[in-house]
């Protein structure tokens, strides 16, 4: 079987980011994750419920290719919100399943190349097609972005970092 390099360098990029953004929730307890530390709304486990949402959504885009999508909004108020019943762990092992599902996805593609449907939005009425490519690489960019918002808040939280842990 040949390697399609591209494909798994983006498989092993996605999987340095997400990497990044667990080490921010390294040694957390729940309510830590819960808890708000800068002036933001943003906590460690809603940004984490969010990145799993987010790279759950964009994957399912790809695979239902639906010309009359629309984003729903409906849960956009709790987007960013840890749930009452939600754990770290939990949440963790949820992203693990939708990693796998990424992967497989990545690998299974025809062609990176292919033209997929954007969902409108209030936002963005007029539909768009973007590349298979350009979603995993906005998948990566919403990762990555949040994972700076992650590191800030836990250094508010306790001091520890993607770099630095205190033992």
């Amino acid at each position: 079987m040949t390697v399609d390099r591209s494909r798994e360098d983006l498989i092993d990029l996605l999987a340095e980011q997400r990497e990044i953004f667990r080490i921010t929730l390294r040694g957390l307890d729940e309510d830590q994750a819960r808890q708000r530390s800068t002036v933001s709304e943003l906590t460690l486990g809603g940004l984490l419920h969010h990145v799993i949402n987010t790279e759950r959504h964009w994957t399912q885009v790809i695979v239902d290719r639906d010309e009359n999508a629309e984003f729903d909004v409906s849960g956009m108020d709790t987007e960013y919100r840890m749930g009452p019943d939600e754990t770290l762990e939990g949440l963790l092992a949820e992203w693990e399943t939708v990693i796998a599902r990424t992967t497989e996805l990545i690998r299974g593609l025809d062609s990176l190349d292919e033209s997929i449907p954007i969902p409108t939005a209030p936002w963005s009425p007029e539909r768009m097609w973007w590349t298979a490519r350009f979603i995993l690489l906005h998948i990566l960019r919403e990762i990555s972005h949040h994972s700076g918002h992650a590191d800030i808040i836990r250094e508010s939280l306790d001091g520890a970092n993607t770099t630095y842990q205190r033992a």
